[in-house]
């Protein structure tokens, strides 16, 4: 796809990657242990989804995950073969805000410290995959190096491969 516009493969990734971010926000995020209450709450666990525990960073996600999820479907559904090269652009950036935000939520959980331990869990490693997959996506290359573009490949590929046919 050599000056021939953007690969759909990372725009695929990226729209991926928004809705595995917005399904980790329902999943648990966070396990928190009561350290130091009534004798019948301490040693309690508790799980913590992303939409109970990250409340308007929450929404915060699912809005990046949608901008995201915009952005790189809308150059796909268009009817032309050819995907523009800036289609998608501001996918890396969306990335990049979620990833920030995530990262942010899993170093300093909210309402840490006091009376309840928290530790993470797999809803916050999936917000992670998925913004890392939204800003991967938007980074992703139109070619890969050292493959020739298809032009060159037409109906001779076959005989090129095996050789000259037995009647010619």
């Amino acid at each position: 796809m050599t000056g021939r516009g953007r690969s759909r493969y990372g725009l695929l990734v990226s729209a991926l990657g928004a809705t595995v971010l917005v399904v980790s926000v329902y999943l648990p995020w966070y396990s928190a242990r009561v350290l130091a209450a009534g004798p019948a709450l301490i040693g309690r666990d508790a799980q913590l989804t992303g939409a109970h525990a990250l409340g308007g960073l929450a929404v915060v996600l699912i809005v990046l995950a949608g901008l995201s999820l915009l952005d790189a479907l809308f150059p796909m559904a268009r009817a032309t073969e050819a995907i523009p090269d800036g289609a998608g652009g501001a996918v890396v950036l969306l990335g990049l805000l979620a990833s920030a935000c995530v990262v942010y939520r899993m170093v300093a959980p909210p309402g840490a410290g006091g009376a309840v331990a928290l530790s993470l869990r797999e809803g916050a490693w999936t917000a992670l995959l998925g913004s890392l997959m939204i800003t991967l996506g938007g980074l992703w290359p139109g070619t890969l190096p050292g493959i020739a573009p298809a032009d060159g490949v037409g109906s001779d590929m076959w005989s090129a491969l095996t050789g000259p046919a037995p009647n010619s």
